[in-house]
């Protein structure tokens, strides 16, 4: 589990449109990596259309955005392809990116308990150091909530 001040876990994954993401290919770029529990969901799509919407406010603020979850990549790419994503979402089924940054945990839903996806964003400088962790993510202002 990281903690503001600390470096980005290392981890090289294929993305939804089949580039390969590379911690370490990230340094001299701000990066958001935000942890999201599914796919086509309504919180999942308002938070990655919010996201979409302001894409441009990233880029010119110098950021990169990625997406993870635990959905497959041919879900990624049908969720990217329905609501125009300009950002790489990376499967992570076996949860082991999630558990190092700290969005896997126990969740209640119901009164059931069960462990899953938590809905956290990570926000990492240009040396990849982590400068930002929202955990109470508000899906349909969360680039005001980043920027």
């Amino acid at each position: 589990m990281i903690s503001t001040g600390d470096r980005m876990p290392s981890f090289r994954m294929e993305a939804h449109d089949g580039q390969i993401i590379d911690s370490e290919s990230l340094a001299g770029t701000k990066t958001v990596i935000y942890f999201y529990p599914a796919d086509s969901t309504p919180g999942c799509t308002a938070e990655a259309c919010n996201l979409r919407d302001n894409y441009g406010r990233f880029l010119a603020e110098g950021y990169r955005i990625i997406g993870v979850s635990k959905n497959s990549l041919a879900s990624h790419r049908k969720f990217a392809l329905n609501n125009s994503l300009p950002f790489p979402l990376l499967s992570d089924p076996d949860h082991v990116l999630m558990e190092q940054f700290g969005a896997w945990g126990e969740k209640k839903f119901c009164g059931k308990v069960s462990m899953g996806t938590l809905r956290r964003t990570y926000v990492f400088d240009s040396d990849l150091i982590c400068t930002k962790i929202i955990e109470k993510v508000d899906t349909k202002n969360h680039s005001e909530q980043i920027l």
